[in-house]
């Protein structure tokens, strides 16, 4: 039932739990200080902890076919060195940007922990990159070093690549990645680092390029303080700190999410990290590993719940939920085919998960949690708790944060040990997010309940004036539509409009049934949804878009977020004619 899913991902983010002032909008931590010791324990330190601890137990596995390729921590431990010790000949400048561009794999992790133990930066690029994308980051990190892995469409990219910069190749690498520098023979000509080098810890560690949803991505720089103080305080919240965890990694280990809970999670914990080989094998993959610990977006939620639909229809389902025997038989079966048996923490994030989407797996014993964050704060601002959530919210901050809402904009703001140091080169754009006091202009707004509930009601850049000069915030609407089974995607535009229209794609259930039942089926939600918005809010129509928004076709970021700018220009000789007609459901 998994095979729906038709990509890979970033984005989550990550948590934290708080206490709120009901006086005020300004929610502080006294324990703020807790994590920025001088002596924090860093995680390389972690690493050497483990590679003598549990040398000869699994650390990474590799999946190819029916098989899984196993590294023991020493394992890993012998290639990290080595290649450490390679990077260390190569008499780069002293700590030098060095690039990942590869889809998840063991060697990623590797490649990683070997730049930061021969004292350089970790720069991770988005495996979907193309040719223009890859040369515009590469070219701004000033990386003169590449690693390059695992890639679906290696002829799209690689002309990216300026002339000078030296590319080392996984065992993994397309082959016709021809010339490069072998991992492997790297590792053959060079011995073992010795030692646990440490560097400073506010030393830069990385730089992560954002995804780009507005534009030309930014270079988020994190210190190995700002690296581990996140985990320092959430590991308990998530349940982080056994050497019997399970990651199962498929989500960009670019993106701040998938490297803090998988990389930086399984460093704290000594757990095991599987990967995905393709998306064809994904439900096996997820099956066979049966994590303790899972990340997704809302979309890979709802492609979770679409493939259980179509082997279960919902009416079925609820009857046989309804019936003691077979209720736990029922939910085990799903939990189980969803390969989630036997996770204790599951987690959404990237953008609010419908309440009602929460409850259909709550139902099924599934308890997801919303958490909310972005690549600057090192994804931790806010978490639903294990218990005692409230829907329609995104939980409470991480201790160790202090978060307020902006009096004229709604814009949420927080600070942390964990806040990035700055972007790369960019100091004047710098300025504008990170501001006096340490407060980090998140570029979201929301809103605070009584107790302490964090509720995000839009995106500042995302606000809109219509013709009528109302302005329409389109997240809070755009949720509401999540009830209806036959949408996948939909954005709110409306600039210049008299009333906002909204532009859906289709599901696999919309796709298979007839245009009468999506029309008729539409037309409700449509009918439901305006009655509670406020008149100047009500959308005109629907308009069913024939081409899906897609990563390829730049509609979509790497981590799956929709580039409203760029669909409102794409849309915009159309929106017009769209309006003037009579129907509330067409198609393009």
């Amino acid at each position: 039932m998994l095979y729906l899913l038709n990509r890979f991902v970033e984005l989550i983010e990550k948590i934290g739990i708080h206490h709120m002032d009901k006086q005020s909008t300004t929610l502080e931590n006294t324990n703020a200080s807790s994590s920025t010791q001088k002596d924090v324990k860093l995680l390389i330190e972690y690493f050497y902890d483990w590679e003598e601890a549990r040398a000869n137990e699994v650390y990474l596995r590799q999946p190819k076919g029916d098989t899984w390729k196993e590294y023991t921590w020493g394992e890993v431990g012998n290639q990290v060195r080595r290649m450490a010790s390679a990077i260390q000949a190569m008499n780069l400048p002293e700590r030098s940007n060095i690039g990942i561009v590869s889809k998840n794999c063991a060697h990623w992790i590797m490649s990683d922990l070997a730049i930061i133990m021969s004292g350089h930066v970790s720069v991770p690029f988005y495996p979907t990159l193309q040719a223009d994308q890859l040369n515009q980051v590469l070219t701004h990190s000033g990386c003169k070093v590449l690693f390059v892995g695992k890639l679906d469409d290696w002829p799209s990219m690689k002309d990216g690549i300026p002339s000078e910069v030296h590319c080392i190749s996984y065992p993994e690498s397309p082959s016709e990645a021809e010339g490069f520098t072998k991992w492997d023979d790297l590792i053959a000509k060079n011995e073992p680092l010795e030692g646990k080098p440490v560097a400073d810890p506010d030393d830069l560690a990385t730089i992560i390029y954002t995804s780009g949803t507005t534009g030309m991505p930014k270079g988020v720089m994190h210190s190995y303080r700002t690296a581990i103080a996140p985990m320092l305080g959430a590991a308990p919240v998530l349940k982080v700190g056994s050497t019997e965890d399970r990651y199962f990694s498929y989500l960009p280990l670019c993106h701040i999410a998938e490297r803090a809970i998988v990389e930086t999670a399984s460093l704290y914990s000594g757990g095991t990290v599987s990967f995905v080989e393709s998306l064809d094998t994904f439900a096996k993959n997820l099956q066979d590993v049966s994590p303790t610990h899972f990340l997704a977006v809302p979309r890979i939620w709802t492609k979770f719940q679409l493939g259980v639909l179509e082997k279960m229809p919902q009416s079925k389902m609820n009857l046989m939920l309804k019936i003691p025997i077979l209720s736990s038989i029922v939910k085990k079966k799903i939990r189980t085919a969803l390969g989630l048996n036997e996770a204790k923490l599951l987690l959404t994030g990237a953008a609010p998960m419908p309440p009602s989407l929460i409850e259909w797996y709550q139902k099924l014993g599934l308890n997801v949690r919303e958490a909310y964050g972005m690549t600057e704060n090192g994804g931790c601002c806010t978490v639903s708790p294990d218990k005692g959530n409230k829907l329609g919210t995104i939980g409470k901050p991480y201790n160790g944060c202090d978060m307020k809402i902006e009096e004229d904009t709604g814009e949420i703001c927080m600070r942390a040990p964990w806040v990035m140091t700055g972007y790369y080169k960019e100091p004047e754009i710098t300025a504008k997010v990170l501001k006096e006091g340490g407060w980090l202009h998140t570029g979201d707004q929301g809103e605070f309940d009584s107790d302490g509930f964090l509720k995000i009601t839009g995106r500042v850049k995302d606000t809109f004036k219509s013709a009528k000069g109302e302005y329409i915030v389109p997240a809070p609407i755009e949720a509401k539509f999540a009830v209806n089974n036959n949408l996948e995607q939909v954005c709110i535009l409306g600039r210049n409009l008299p009333q906002p229209v909204m532009l859906v794609v289709l599901s696999e259930l919309g796709l298979q049934a007839s245009k009468e039942e999506v029309k008729q089926s539409l037309q409700e939600t449509l009918t439901e949804v305006n009655a509670e918005l406020v008149n100047y809010e009500r959308l005109n129509k629907l308009i069913v878009v024939k081409e899906p928004w897609t990563v390829e076709n730049k509609m979509l970021t790497p981590t799956l977020k929709i580039k409203r700018n760029v669909l409102e220009q794409h849309y915009q000789d159309s929106l017009l004619e769209w309006y003037e007609i009579k129907e509330k459901v067409i198609w393009e």
